[in-house]
């Protein structure tokens, strides 16, 4: 699953708008997923999403839209949770889309044990991040308690003895652009809204 549905303030427009070379971001992250083997993938959109549609080969994914994106990523966890409807899907990998440093080592370090008592965590230097992997047995619990924009994080407290932390420093970089200065680092860009009439 990419969570791509935030309106992404800070850096001057949606996540899911960020280019990288002319190339929009959730393509690539959309590859990344295929790469790893994670199918199927479910984008979960928001701000702007008719020009991310527009703008994004998004034809190899399940696309659903979070009107209420503005409430944070607890909706578009719980959108993108309820859009696996498959009963033989046992544990869902799940990314932000603001993730340029991304791998498809880092996904498969963390999704090589997808089974439905799951919850795995990447680990950057000792502190957890994306990606992770939450068994099907999970999804309630992380659906009810995925509030605002604190997403899985609630659950996640109330089950730390039973997370297994995998260190993916080596693989990948966990950095999450949330600033004109790391969009700058990465060379990313956003390109300009188009107003509706």
């Amino acid at each position: 699953m990419i969570i791509a549905a935030g309106g992404g303030r800070r850096i001057g427009g949606p996540e899911a708008l960020l280019q990288s070379g002319g190339r929009p971001l959730v393509n690539q992250v959309l590859d990344i997923m295929a790469g790893a083997g994670c199918a199927p993938c479910v984008v979960v959109l928001g701000a702007a999403a008719e020009q991310v549609r527009q703008s994004a080969d998004l034809s190899g994914a399940r696309v659903v839209v979070n009107r209420s994106w503005g409430t944070g990523i607890g909706s578009s966890l719980r959108m993108g949770l309820n859009a696996l409807d498959d009963p033989e899907i046992e544990a869902v990998a799940v990314v932000p889309v603001d993730m340029p440093g991304l791998t498809v080592a880092a996904v498969r370090r963390v999704a090589a044990l997808p089974y439905p008592e799951a919850l795995v965590c990447a680990t950057y230097g000792g502190l957890r991040g994306y990606p992770m992997l939450f068994g099907r047995r999970h999804w309630p619990g992380i659906a009810t308690l995925a509030k605002a924009d604190v997403g899985a994080r609630p659950y996640l407290l109330a089950h730390k003895d039973e997370i297994v932390d995998i260190a993916c420093d080596t693989v990948a970089d966990g950095c999450r652009v949330d600033t004109p200065e790391l969009m700058a680092l990465w060379g990313l860009t956003v390109p300009a809204q188009r107003v509706g009439v």
